[in-house]
């Protein structure tokens, strides 16, 4: 029998706020660009294996409404990172995506997220041919610390 998965319901929450104001398309991303572990060979099939830290980086692109309340919270944050940086408190996230299975039964994949600061400041432009991305303001986070869980 063929095995299928439906997903929808998604949610996204930066420091206890759930993120509403979000924009069409991808609006939210996670991106673990780096690997969890490395290895190596040499003479005579000898490997060392390490652990990389740096694998537990996930870098979250967050596409919000322009001038929406998300917009106003990630843009608060984002002030008080760059005020004071010695005194930030780090943010902590969550992303969890619903998944069902087609028959009534679901799950939740959710990605724990601490650690957080901003990576740059969001992009913006204008445009007169209508382009509807002059109404996004994309955020780039990157969190130290996280966990996937399927509950």
């Amino acid at each position: 029998m063929a095995l299928v998965s439906l997903t929808g319901s998604d949610t996204a929450v930066i420091n206890g706020t759930i993120m509403t104001g979000v924009a069409d398309g991808d609006y939210c991303t996670l991106a673990f660009d780096n690997d969890l572990a490395k290895m190596k060979t040499s003479k005579d099939g000898n490997t060392i294996y390490a652990l990389d830290q740096t694998g537990r980086i996930v870098k979250v692109t967050m596409r919000v409404l322009l001038g929406s309340d998300t917009d106003v919270t990630l843009n608060s944050l984002l002030s008080d990172m760059l005020s004071d940086f010695a005194s930030f408190s780090l943010m902590s996230g969550s992303f969890t995506k619903r998944v069902g299975d087609g028959s009534g039964k679901t799950h939740d994949v959710v990605y724990q997220l601490t650690g957080g600061i901003f990576k740059r400041w969001p992009n913006a432009k204008s445009n007169a041919e209508g382009d509807t991305d002059q109404s996004v303001a994309v955020y780039e986070i990157d969190f130290l610390n996280n966990s996937r869980s399927i509950q």
